[in-house]
């Protein structure tokens, strides 16, 4: 965690992460007391930390649900939301392989850029045409000759998995922090599982404005009707059953618990 100091305190965090992956004490709360600045906040996110990267973890004061445009309730129920995590798992048509070579060309007239990318495998090499907004993915992504990539071909999206093992011999060039992979194998066309971690107030809100997803950059998305979760609710019990996706439980921090009242406590109480 790289945090000095707080021994014991860190000694039973530890404790408290082995019974979590235990699953000893889910659906528990854990009071952190201490004076301002004692690395309360730190811990928990450490603790989170510590039990996987896609583990969600939210932070929120408990002052802050006197000032929301929402009843307190609700918006405790979008932390708890935001809190727990639904890992997806689907099959996609993607493009996966080492990049041999890039030609892009630009227009003398129009200005406008043309390219194509040679892909290959231990088996096979194959070259693909480029369009304008291909190439600006490359060139955001930072593409070069020797990268492993994956282009997913419904959206067009391309992840970096590494740098090919046979370029090796340029880590001085690339630093100590670059990732070296194996050429994939086989076709370069393929279909292959991914897996998607999102929260349950994710989908919540996709689900419950008509721009869908577009509606995560939107801000202020206020109160979320309790039929729009049933429902939710409802289909994520059909994922897990067959076998599509996995709940990811996370972690709730909510710094000066004292400013909540009453109502606030008993509805903590129930929903744990």
């Amino acid at each position: 965690m790289g945090m000095v100091g707080q021994v014991d305190a860190r000694k039973s965090a530890g404790v408290i992460i082995e019974m979590i992956k235990e699953s000893k004490i889910a659906g528990r709360a854990i009071l952190l007391a201490g004076q301002p600045g004692t690395g309360k906040t730190a811990i928990a996110m450490g603790m989170a930390k510590s039990l996987g990267e896609d583990v969600p973890f939210t932070c929120m004061a408990g002052s802050e649900i006197f000032s929301l445009d929402m009843s307190k309730t609700e918006a405790l129920t979008q932390s708890f939301r935001r809190s727990i995590g639904v890992r997806i798992k689907e099959e996609s048509e993607i493009v996966e392989g080492e990049v041999v070579e890039i030609e892009i060309d630009k227009s003398s007239t129009s200005g406008a850029k043309t390219g194509r990318i040679t892909l290959k495998t231990t088996d096979m090499e194959t070259v693909y045409d480029l369009g304008q907004k291909m190439i600006e993915a490359i060139s955001k992504e930072k593409i070069t000759a020797g990268d492993v990539i994956t282009i997913d071909k419904a959206t067009g999206k391309i992840a970096k998995s590494g740098r090919s093992f046979a370029r090796s011999s340029d880590y001085d060039a690339m630093g100590p922090q670059a990732r070296f992979v194996q050429c994939p194998e086989g076709e370069i066309e393929k279909r292959k599982e991914v897996v998607h971690t999102v929260t349950l107030h994710e989908i919540d809100v996709i689900n419950s404005r008509s721009q869908g997803f577009l509606a995560l950059f939107s801000g202020d998305i206020g109160e979320i009707k309790h039929e729009v979760r049933d429902q939710i609710d409802q289909k994520v019990a059909e994922w897990l059953e067959e076998g599509k996706a996995e709940i990811v439980p996370g972690v709730l921090f909510i710094d000066e618990v004292h400013m909540l009242d009453i109502e606030c406590f008993s509805f903590l109480n129930r929903a744990l």
